[in-house]
């Protein structure tokens, strides 16, 4: 069986910021699956993780004995013709792109170097986690629903277009909803469930313990990951996990990561009032960059919060651990383990975020283990030394 090594690219790592502060690129949502579980679907192998060295005490990295591993760059999905590519490696061989990029390389990747003339699908900034996720999910529901049986559809809900574009996973309870699946799939995970007066226009993905409110209103491209709580107005948003926007207000072209909460009445704007091209602040190069994007919303890390009625800039970027709360719109870039209102942020008290975290990841049956608190302190004490 291949030894597969997932690494993280410098550049992507870096660009896909806030998320991959506490996780590997191979631990990001895209489409409905992670990349690990895109690749792991595409060829049989033991994975590990080649990452941050403070993130390998949570992803480490497993090296075969006789060093013949290969290595894939997270960041990039797996397709037919990228998988026999891969596989086609000899040892120390490498697959390239026709800049140089490497994609993938067996052993140390000092051989020959193989250009590949295919278009991957990758992320190589963070909003095109929620630009490209259209591609990613219907690629996913595909995958993961050829040559199986959905579950039927209740009586009590409207489906518009062509059933096979909808896929609902056992356990699922889905009841007095319209799901129009004619511009796109929808896909309902395992004991996921959907509210009386939900509407839902593909392509969707609501993965495993999910929940649609009643009434929410929800547009693709849109990713809601495990045990996430939805209400209001979603449209291309993609939420990794654990995370609740559960009340009314809108999210739209976002990507949100896990044990976040928007508060009743959080709006984050997704549009300029001049319709003007867009900057986004970008952690890697500390300062304001131009995207070419007309709509972006809401980038937030791990474990931050906004209190209700919260309203966002167009493009706020949030690191992890945040607690902005009161009236008025926060700055657009809101930095780590920082607290407070318009009236000022100050820093995170440690003590009281681990207190909190503990008991926003309990109604989960989740506990927070002494390595998740390593790594957030070990993250700190990094940003700090930074700045």
């Amino acid at each position: 069986m291949r030894n597969i090594i997932l690494f993280d690219p410098i550049k992507a790592r870096q660009e896909l910021l806030p998320l991959t502060y506490t996780r590997p690129v191979a631990m990001i949502r895209f489409g409905i699956t992670t990349m690990l579980e895109k690749w792991q679907r595409a060829i049989e192998g033991t994975y590990s993780f080649e990452t941050q060295d403070y993130l390998s005490i949570k992803y480490p990295l497993t090296l075969s004995p006789d060093g013949d591993d290969t290595h894939i760059a997270a960041n990039i999905c797996p397709d037919p013709e990228l998988v026999d590519a891969i596989l086609a490696l000899r040892p120390e061989e490498s697959l390239i792109t026709g800049d140089g990029t490497t994609i993938a390389y067996r052993g140390n990747g000092e051989g020959d170097k193989i250009c590949y003339n295919g278009s991957p699908l990758a992320i190589n900034r963070i909003w095109e986690i929620f630009m490209l996720n259209d591609e990613a999910l219907r690629r996913d529901f595909t995958a993961l629903t050829a040559d199986r049986r959905s579950q039927q559809l209740s009586d009590s809900c409207r489906l518009i277009g062509d059933p096979a574009n909808l896929f609902i996973e056992e356990g699922a309870v889905v009841e007095g909803a319209i799901i129009n699946v004619a511009k796109g799939p929808v896909y309902i995970g395992r004991h996921a469930e959907i509210m009386e007066g939900a509407c839902l226009r593909g392509p969707i993905a609501l993965c495993e313990h999910s929940v649609i409110n009643m009434g929410a209103k929800i547009y693709g491209a849109t990713t809601l990951g495990p045990h996430c709580k939805v209400g209001g107005e979603l449209n291309n948003v993609v939420m990794t996990g654990y995370s609740n926007k559960a009340h009314d207000g809108f999210l739209g072209n976002a990507v949100i990561g896990e044990w976040c909460n928007l508060g009743a009445g959080c709006t984050a704007s997704n549009l300029k009032n001049t319709y003007g091209s867009i900057k986004l602040w970008s952690i890697a190069e500390d300062r304001f960059i131009k995207t070419g994007l007309q709509f972006c919303g809401l980038i937030m890390g791990d474990h931050s919060k906004a209190g209700i009625n919260t309203m966002f800039n167009t493009a706020t970027m949030v690191g992890v651990g945040v607690n902005f709360y009161g009236p008025g719109f926060p700055r657009t870039y809101l930095p780590s383990f920082t607290q407070g209102s318009t009236a000022g942020m100050h820093d995170m008290d440690m003590d009281a975020f681990f207190e909190t975290a503990s008991k926003v990841m309990a109604r989960r049956d989740i506990s927070l283990t002494e390595i998740d608190k390593e790594i957030l302190l070990t993250l700190r004490q990094r940003l700090f030394d930074v700045s």
